[in-house]
């Protein structure tokens, strides 16, 4: 009887430690088992549009500082581009294009010892006393900022020309400056250019103390969000959406791409913030897209696709060709899948 007790006993632990044996294998998987993710998104081109970012003096500064600033600047344009990316966008024919604003006798006398001829050159312009050069540029989270920088810090490296940069609110604050006489060169968008040289939009009456530089790089029309389901720009009507600073260019060429597609400030709810505040109230949920007009990549928007998933909207053809039908100063632009 004791033997029979024995074996049930010992038969009894057995499966006791196989039951406990299962159930710590069991929970041992679910805790080690991965937790499910979400594949990203694939990255596509952008088709968007595109302004030019051009470099503008006043024009009491004398032919020959301006023309070892432009020299110095496409005869090293390798040794930019390490700096900077966009020195790789350098490009004589583009540099030499605007047609809005005639060119500084100094820019054009390169431009020309380079077999380009421009458009126009400003009468009675070139002729003033040589100065240290400051150049306004835009915020510093921009590219305007980033690049000048580059820009100014070789020329004054590499030739007796001394360029200062300065951070701004961007073209129109800069072509004020320069109206003012602080500041002897600055980064301007080409449509800001042509409504302060004709009076228009921004301006209320025509600013004409300034001439062309040279034209460096497209700035793309980028409305970014963190959203996925804001698709297109008709997505945006009822939408918190930063339309740049008031008054300023990102502004009106928000407003262009609104009634391009047949919306107005009114169909949206407008935030007026520059790049970085878009940037960060996008961080924070508090706006659901930002228009940020500068060449990508935009260092506030590679900081936010470091914490956010970032969209950018693209446009379709039939908008977009309407728009630069409208406003001939936009050309149709895509932004590589890969910029962000």
């Amino acid at each position: 009887m004791k033997k029979m007790i024995t074996v049930l006993l010992a038969a009894a632990m057995v499966l006791s430690l196989a039951a406990c044996g299962s159930g710590a294998s069991s929970s041992a998987s679910t805790t080690a088992a991965p937790a499910a993710t979400e594949a990203a998104p694939a990255k596509t081109d952008t088709d968007t549009v595109a302004v030019g970012a051009v470099i503008i003096a006043r024009d009491d500064i004398p032919e020959d500082e301006i023309y070892t600033f432009i020299k110095t600047i496409f005869e090293n344009s390798a040794a930019i581009t390490e700096q900077h990316a966009k020195g790789g966008e350098l490009d004589l024919a583009f540099a030499s294009s605007v047609t809005s604003v005639p060119y500084h006798p100094g820019a054009a006398k390169y431009f020309e010892e380079k077999g380009v001829k421009v458009a126009s050159v400003k009468e009675g312009a070139g002729k003033g006393s040589n100065v240290p050069l400051i150049f306004t540029t835009g915020g510093d989270t921009g590219t305007y900022y980033g690049y000048g920088g580059v820009l100014a810090s070789y020329v004054s490296a590499n030739s007796d020309v001394k360029v200062s940069v300065v951070s701004s609110g961007g073209s129109r604050a800069n072509i004020e400056e320069m109206d003012a006489g602080n500041a002897q060169l600055g980064f301007v968008q080409s449509d800001v250019m042509s409504y302060a040289y004709n009076g228009e939009r921004l301006f209320d009456q025509k600013l004409e103390g300034f001439s062309t530089v040279a034209a460096l790089y497209m700035e793309q029309v980028q409305i970014v969000t963190t959203n996925a389901a804001i698709k297109s720009v008709a997505d945006l009507k009822g939408k918190n959406v930063s339309i740049g600073a008031s008054g300023s260019g990102v502004y009106f060429n928000a407003i262009d791409v609104l009634d391009a597609y047949g919306l107005t400030e009114d169909d949206i709810k407008p935030v007026f913030q520059g790049f970085g505040d878009s940037a960060e109230s996008l961080k924070d949920g508090k706006i659901d897209a930002a228009f940020i007009v500068a060449g990508a990549p935009t260092v506030a928007v590679t900081d936010l696709a470091t914490s956010k998933t970032v969209y950018l909207v693209g446009f379709d053809k039939e908008h977009a060709d309407k728009l630069i039908a409208s406003s001939p100063y936009y050309s149709a632009y895509t932004i590589p899948a890969d910029t962000y």
